[in-house]
């Protein structure tokens, strides 16, 4: 009676899926990729200021993974080591780089991604077999500012991110200890 009761517990988490762990990240702003590229789409070059920027809550205040970029900053990601000449930047970015110090920028990355463990518990437990699934979107902008007008605005990223990776180890929890028994003397 008791392998009978054990064997049906072990088969019973052999495909509980809820038992495995499960992460996530969110935006607290955006929940698609298109709302983040539409913000993004809606700054108009000379023409947008920095309060409209925070109003669509791209700045610093409201977006956790922004980078604040200085002046420096901004001409080693535009300039560095490249052969374009100041005639083959855009007029904003080249605006940016004439201001010196009074232009300055944020690097926006923005994401919501969702990463599960799948498949059998048991063989996930026991590291025989291990399959995880990673959804979501990743955004990504710049925006540069002059004197808290935003001259320069471009984006990027992946609209749909599905990765799944499977680790299969036929040893299961004995697989590691080979390199490590050879390595210690």
């Amino acid at each position: 009676m008791t392998r009978l009761a054990l064997l049906a517990t072990c088969s019973g988490l052999a495909a509980c899926t809820s038992l495995l762990p499960q992460a996530r990240t969110e935006s607290p702003t955006f929940q698609t990729f298109d709302e983040a590229r539409t913000a993004i789409e809606s700054l108009v070059p000379m023409q947008s200021h920095a309060a409209e920027v925070s109003a669509l809550k791209l700045g610093p205040a409201y977006q956790p993974n922004t980078t604040i970029l200085s002046y420096p900053d901004i001409v080693r990601r535009v300039v560095n080591g490249t052969v374009l000449t100041k005639a083959d930047l855009g007029p904003g970015i080249l605006m940016c780089i004439n201001a010196r110090d009074a232009c300055h920028g944020w690097e926006v990355s923005i994401s919501k991604i969702s990463k599960a463990r799948t498949g059998g518990f048991l063989a996930d437990f026991t590291n025989f077999r291990r399959r995880s699934e990673t959804t979501g979107w990743r955004f990504n902008a710049l925006i540069l500012l002059v004197d808290e007008t935003v001259v320069y605005r471009s984006w990027g990223g992946q609209p749909e991110v599905r990765e799944v990776d499977v680790q299969h180890n036929p040893l299961g929890p004995l697989q590691d200890i080979g390199p490590a028994a050879m390595t210690r003397r």
